[in-house]
């Protein structure tokens, strides 16, 4: 079984890995490959921030009472992201190579702070504060998009 920070923290490095191969790609001028990478790295962060929003968050706020707290600023960074994503999805599309490099810059640093910010802070009080953490995880486990 995982905790909360180890499995989430995890997911966010896979994402990360994902994130770099498309970008590898990009510089590479390699389309077919780049938008291949770039559609896995999409559906596991969106699944990612879905498990978040649908899941955990709503249970760490039940738990602790806290719903304008870290909770809230996540789910407005999350926010940022997806129309970070959409435009990178843009830019993928028209192979524009210039477009794409800038933008997936802001989206890197974007989710480093991000997640820094939930590994440091959020995932530890959410497996200080949800009883049936490792549950949670083995339900994402078993419904893992493969």
């Amino acid at each position: 079984m995982s905790s909360i920070p180890e499995y989430m923290t995890a997911k966010h490095r896979e994402c990360d890995e994902f994130f770099s191969e498309a970008e590898a790609a990009v510089v590479d001028k390699n389309w077919p490959l780049a938008l291949a990478k770039w559609q896995v790295f999409a559906r596991e962060l969106t699944e990612h921030l879905a498990q978040e929003e649908e899941i955990l968050f709503p249970q760490f706020e039940q738990a602790t009472g806290m719903t304008a707290g870290p909770t809230q600023v996540m789910r407005m960074e999350h926010q940022q992201m997806r129309a970070l994503v959409q435009s990178l999805d843009n830019a993928l599309a028209a192979n524009e190579k210039d477009e794409y490099l800038g933008l997936s810059e802001t989206l890197m640093v974007m989710m480093q702070q991000h997640n820094m910010k939930e590994e440091m802070m959020l995932y530890p009080m959410m497996a200080q504060h949800l009883s049936d953490g490792e549950q949670l995880i083995e339900g994402f486990k078993a419904s893992a998009v493969v």
